[in-house]
């Protein structure tokens, strides 16, 4: 019997594309084994651990997950707190005893605290079996955003916009001098100085977007930065 893999390790596949023949290899989400071959089921990027293959997708909705902090956008506000949208198909609440670290008293004016159309960094701290996502505002960073402008990227893009540990993002904040933050559900919230550092960041972020599968990544957004006249550390 064969055994072979018919991808390379960071390759993108699509949806059908045979990724291995043979038992040696395991297949991960996103894949099936069909016979003796392992077919990818959606667009991602292959990832190779061993004898496991796992594929990190290219698009999709966000996924909710415990302790993601993400940034939501008030859509209703009640007699007992907020309605969140959340860039998912799920509901999300933050109750009037999570949204302030202040006692809220019963019956209080909750537009003074969050009102609609208000974006808020989140942290999702359940998600009940009816896929309804509960919030918190009580922790580190954990607030309302005020002025700076908001984009949405793909969810799966995040940890490319991100970096490791952080490298990425705090690279497009000391060239642009812009306030930055990245929420876990793909929307990111960007104030700068002037307009035009924003304009920059939102053109670097779209540029990790779109390129987030091409090898020497950082590099190509060094680059970017510097020929858009902006200095980067290293330099």
């Amino acid at each position: 019997m064969t055994n072979e893999l018919k991808v390379k390790d960071k390759s993108v596949v699509v949806p059908g594309e045979v990724i291995a023949e043979g038992m040696n290899y395991l297949p991960g989400p996103g894949m099936y084994r069909k016979g003796n071959e392992i077919i990818s089921s959606q667009l991602g990027l292959i990832k190779i651990e061993g004898k496991v293959i796992k594929i990190i997708p290219l698009s999709g909705k966000y996924l909710p997950k415990r302790g993601d902090v993400i940034i939501g956008r008030v859509r209703d506000v009640n007699f007992s707190g907020w309605s969140i949208e959340t860039n998912s198909a799920y509901g999300a609440m933050l109750s009037m005893k999570d949204g302030s670290n202040d006692y809220i008293r019963r019956g209080a004016d909750l537009t003074k605290y969050f009102n609609i159309g208000d974006y808020i960094v989140t942290k999702i701290y359940n998600v009940t079996s009816q896929n309804l996502i509960d919030l918190t505002m009580k922790g580190p960073g954990l607030k309302k955003l005020v002025g700076g402008r908001i984009i949405k990227v793909s969810p799966s893009k995040v940890p490319r916009i991100i970096g490791k540990q952080g490298s990425m993002v705090s690279m497009i904040k000391r060239a642009t001098n812009c306030n930055i933050i990245v929420g876990q559900n793909g929307i990111v919230w960007i104030k700068g100085v002037n307009p035009e550092d924003e304009i920059i960041t939102v053109k670097t972020i779209k540029k990790i977007e779109k390129e987030s599968h091409v090898s020497g990544l950082t590099e190509r957004i060094r680059t970017f930065l510097s020929k858009k006249g902006r200095k980067v550390a290293g330099e």
